[in-house]
C-alpha cells in the first residue's frame, strides 16, 4: 500500500531565516530532487524541471532576492538555500515518495509517469484518478524538509551526473 502524497502548508522559511550571506548548509532546510536513474537525460531533466517548478510556488522563501547586473538588469531570484540533484532506482524512488510523504514536516511533490505519456493536461489529471498510488510510477520527487530528516530519507544517493 502506498502512502498517499500530502503537502503541508507550513514547510518554508520564515523572513528572518533567510540568509543569503551564509552556505547553503546552513539553512535550516534542505531541498533535493530525485530522479529515476533510468530515464534517458532530456526526460530526466523535463520531471526534475517539473517538480521543481512545483516545490518552488508552494515552499515559502525558497527564492532569493532578485540580482541586479553591473548594467540594471534583472535576474530573476534563484533558489538561495540551494538544491541537489539527485538519482536513484525506480523501486528506490518509490521507497523514498512514501518515506517523505510520512515523514512530518517534509513538503512533497511528485511527477506521476502519466505526467510524460500525456499531450493535454486534463488526460494527465484523468490518468493519475484512474490509478491508485501504487499504479502511479513516479519519474522525480522533491523534498524539502529539516536537513536531517531529507538526509535520512534519500542517505547517500548519487548527484545526477
Amino acid at each position: 500500500m502506498s502512502t498517499p502524497v500530502s503537502t503541508p502548508a507550513a514547510v518554508g522559511f520564515e523572513p528572518d531565516e533567510i540568509r543569503t550571506s551564509e552556505p547553503t548548509r546552513s539553512a535550516r532546510l534542505k531541498w533535493v530532487v530525485v530522479v529515476d536513474e533510468a530515464l534517458p537525460p532530456g526526460r530526466a531533466a523535463n520531471a526534475a524541471i517539473c517538480v521543481a517548478a512545483a516545490t518552488a510556488t508552494d515552499v515559502h522563501g525558497l527564492r532569493g532576492p532578485d540580482a541586479v547586473d553591473a548594467e540594471g538588469g534583472v535576474h530573476p531570484g534563484l533558489p538561495w538555500a540551494g538544491c541537489t540533484v539527485l538519482t536513484a532506482p525506480a523501486a528506490q524512488l518509490a521507497a523514498i515518495r512514501a518515506k517523505a510523504a510520512a515523514s512530518l514536516g517534509v513538503y512533497v511533490a511528485d511527477m506521476p509517469a502519466a505526467a510524460q505519456h500525456t499531450r493535454v493536461y486534463d488526460e494527465y489529471l484523468e490518468a493519475v484518478a484512474a490509478a491508485g498510488a501504487a499504479d502511479l510510477p513516479a519519474y522525480a520527487v522533491s523534498l524539502v524538509g529539516p536537513r536531517n530528516r531529507v538526509d535520512k530519507i534519500v542517505g547517500r544517493l548519487p548527484l545526477m551526473s
